[in-house]
């Protein structure tokens, strides 16, 4: 078996030798020197890095607000951009679709730096027009990025609004896969449009649907240049503190590595968790 496959190993290896170099040789070494209590030259196995990481108020702060992000954005950005991958993909005037399919799809391929810039200006408090447009409904001006209690709200709506471009083009290239006769045959039983939606678009896309939202929650749990390019070094007393954050503060700023390491390995269990009980939940609610 192995003699007649050797072509095929042949073939994988180049991408096997980058892989092992960029991806698992930095995971084992960065497992390796999580228990690594010396915090200096030589090696000294421990759970000390461990054992303080759950007793350290900045770490759980950093760790709620990622569960927290990570369990509203996904779920809010794939169901808008489903509903909007299904918005385009039904309308008829081509020239439209077009437009609108460039305004969607302008996030995607522009820097994150420039956005975050506009998006400060969008949620300044005293001249930002969301607050100008709040106004118009009796809603006094809101701290967005300077109070840690409205904080996490901006965060989101900007991370959304962000991630809508990527799922929305995914969605809408799946939807426009759907066989037509599957409609057709739902019109001619005059079903109404949310039946279609629910029964047909939903269920066939559910694969693509699932796809989407893994990514959105994987990312979710890395998020850190969202925060970066609309807060700059500010926390606001932890309120945008993230997991990535704090690993990347007790690295370069603290140069507590085995801390750093420690903090690293359990986010990665933790997106490894959180993804197969995702997988598993969602096994027997995707149609292939």
């Amino acid at each position: 078996m192995l003699k007649r496959n050797y072509k095929g190993y042949i073939y994988l290896l180049p991408a096997l030798i980058i892989l092992g170099i960029f991806v698992f040789y930095p995971i084992i070494n960065t497992i390796i020197f999580s228990f690594d209590e010396t915090k200096a030259s030589g090696f000294k196995f421990g759970f000390g890095s461990y054992k303080y990481l759950f007793t350290d108020k900045r770490f759980l702060t950093s760790l709620f607000n990622t569960v927290i992000y990570a369990a509203i954005v996904p779920i809010i950005s794939v169901f808008i951009s489903l509903l909007l991958a299904n918005t385009l993909v039904n309308l008829k005037n081509e020239k439209i679709r077009g437009m609108f399919q460039s305004i969607y799809f302008l996030p995607y391929v522009t820097s994150l730096v420039a956005i975050g810039i506009v998006w400060s200006w969008l949620f300044n408090s005293e001249y930002g027009v969301i607050n100008y447009l709040l106004s118009f409904i009796g809603i006094n001006p809101i701290n967005w990025l300077g109070s840690p209690k409205w904080a996490m709200p901006a965060l989101i709506i900007f991370a959304v609004w962000k991630s809508l471009a990527f799922n929305t083009l995914i969605l809408t290239t799946g939807i426009a896969s759907i066989n037509p006769q599957y409609y057709q045959a739902a019109k001619l039983d005059q079903a109404s449009k949310g039946t279609i939606f629910r029964e047909i678009t939903v269920k066939l896309v559910s694969p693509i649907i699932a796809y989407t939202y893994m990514i959105s929650l994987i990312a979710g749990f890395k998020v850190y240049t969202e925060v970066y390019v609309l807060f700059g070094g500010r926390t606001l007393d932890g309120a945008v503190s993230t997991v990535v954050r704090y690993i990347i503060d007790r690295f370069y700023g603290d140069q507590d590595f085995p801390l750093a390491f420690a903090a690293a390995v359990v986010l990665l269990i933790i997106i490894l968790t959180v993804t197969m009980l995702q997988r598993f939940a969602s096994r027997n609610k995707i149609h292939y």
